[in-house]
């Protein structure tokens, strides 16, 4: 009876089975303590066994109720109404268990649960007491691990740093070196870039002028080639008539020809004619000389020799001879030459070297022309380099140019000594101290320049100032004036580089009306 109670013990004990499903935080254990309620419920599983089900707090616990042993028909154990429960005494074979039996026992299970889960509870705190000295231990020792590898890592770091600052003030004495290389390159670049700037400006300048200038001669050409191509034209003209007229000349020359071979046949006896003439002139002289008839021998012949005794317009002047006219002066000892003289301006006594007043004559000449003179010297003419140079050997002159505009104003130029070389010399220009209303600069070179003309070319420039200007002048290098260039017309007058220019009167490229050159002794009183 003792075993099969014992085994009826055990056999409770070991199907009593506790299913605790605890929702909610260890924190809400405590506050809930007092407040914990209980529920119940009994009944049968799908095996038919029975079972209590208890809801005390947030703890479920389900408990599998043992049977009994139907051979038997008795109860586990016995209980006694009124009597107090001892759980941890050995139960005995007992009778028949009252109607409450049930709930008696749950009711102790209950209070066995309550003292199970204050044991828990007990438990847990400790195993948490434990976890928080554990973790606590845990956390500084990793705490401590850590900081241990922070700290060799921050002098890992350090020393890196150390090294790296050291590699970078390195690099960056580097970069000062050479950026500082680099601003003295640069400065000096910047000064060579500005000089190379400065040179390039003058270039510049320089090509701009050259180009104006090249603009110009290409204007001065191109009027050249156009006056030559219309020279060309009426030349070809002139030719064609020339040719016409050289064979009405033929006809007449063979014609003359003819005559003169008639005439031959009658030259001896016109030849006697001639000494009978010649003898009546001698006899009717002697008897003019014995009568005493010097009066009877005409008054021109007479002026005649009394000019061939003056050596220049100076001279005549002071000889009596005070009226503007075409005079004869001996320019050498069996030498005579007509010249004009201006007896009236600023005292008298020039002998005119050179005339321009209507463009009637052309003084595009060759060397040898303007060495012996050309036209009229009543009119527009050239008295010759060879006399000029002639007249101022023999002693010193002053020349005196006069200047007229196409609006009536007139102005000169004096110089207090001038005189020309000989042709071995190019006629050499020499001048002194200039004077006068035609400017405030010489227009003529005052150093001295040689004579040039088309065919002799004596100036400084390549490009040939007798042909380009017109004319044959003391150019140098094409100076500031030319009075022997192509004469315009009023109207036409302006704009011309190759007219009659005189640079400080009217500008270089205005053609002037009239000129005169004249020259007379520096003694003259």
């Amino acid at each position: 009876m003792r075993w099969s109670w014992f085994f009826c013990r055990c056999a409770s004990l070991a199907a009593l089975l506790v299913v605790a499903d605890c929702a909610g935080g260890e924190q809400k254990r405590g506050a809930e303590e007092g407040t914990r309620s209980s529920t119940a419920k009994t009944g049968t599983n799908g095996s038919g066994r029975k079972y209590h089900r208890l809801q005390h707090g947030q703890c479920s616990y389900t408990f599998i109720l043992p049977e009994s042993d139907g051979s038997t028909g008795t109860p586990c154990r016995e209980f006694k109404a009124g009597a107090q429960y001892n759980a941890n005494a050995l139960q005995r074979d007992s009778p028949q268990p009252e109607t409450d039996f049930s709930n008696q026992k749950i009711q102790q299970l209950e209070h066995v649960m309550e003292n199970y889960t204050q044991w828990l509870q007990k438990i847990e705190n400790y195993v948490k007491d434990s976890m928080k000295t554990e973790m606590v231990q845990l956390q500084q020792s990793a705490v401590h691990n850590h900081t241990a590898a922070m700290l060799e890592m921050g002098t890992s770091l350090l020393s890196q740093t150390a090294e790296q600052t050291r590699k970078l003030t390195d690099v960056e004495t580097q970069v000062l070196n050479q950026t500082s290389r680099l601003e003295i390159q640069l400065l000096e670049n910047s000064l060579s870039t500005n000089k190379l700037e400065k040179q390039l400006m003058v270039q510049i300048n320089e090509i701009n002028k050259i180009h104006d200038k090249n603009g110009f001669l290409e204007g001065k050409m191109q009027e050249l080639e156009d006056r030559h191509r219309e020279e060309l034209e009426a030349l070809r003209e002139e030719k064609s008539s020339l040719q016409v007229l050289v064979g009405r000349q033929s006809s007449v020359i063979r014609e003359l020809e003819t005559q003169l071979g008639r005439a031959t046949g009658n030259s001896t006896a016109l030849q006697k004619q001639q000494q009978d003439l010649m003898e009546t002139v001698r006899n009717l002289l002697g008897l003019c000389a014995k009568d005493g008839g010097t009066a009877l021998v005409p008054n021109i012949t007479k002026q005649a020799d009394e000019e061939r005794k003056y050596r220049d317009c100076t001279e005549l002047y002071q000889a009596g001879f005070q009226k503007n006219g075409v005079y004869t002066i001996n320019i050498g000892p069996q030498e005579t030459k007509k010249v004009y003289c201006n007896m009236e301006s600023a005292g008298g006594g020039w002998t005119v070297i050179q005339r321009r007043e209507d463009g009637t004559v052309d003084f595009q000449r060759t060397w040898k022309e303007y060495k012996m003179g050309f036209g009229s010297v009543s009119a527009e003419h050239w008295l010759g380099n060879e006399f000029v140079y002639i007249l101022t050997s023999q002693r010193q002159y002053a020349l005196r140019v006069e200047l007229t505009d196409w609006d009536g104003h007139q102005a000169f130029s004096q110089y207090d000594s001038f005189h020309i070389g000989s042709e071995k010399n190019n006629y050499r220009l020499f001048l002194k101290s200039h004077s006068g209303t035609a400017g405030r600069q010489s227009s003529l070179v005052i150093h001295g320049a040689d004579f040039s003309t088309k065919d002799m070319d004596n100036d400084n420039c390549t490009c040939k100032c007798a042909l380009m200007l017109s004319g044959g002048w003391w150019y140098d290098a094409c100076g500031p004036s030319n009075l022997n260039g192509v004469y315009y017309r009023q109207g036409q007058h302006v704009g011309k580089f190759n007219g009659i220019k005189w640079h400080y009167f009217k500008g270089p490229s205005y053609s002037l009306r009239a000129t005169s050159m004249m020259i007379r002794p520096v003694d003259f009183s």
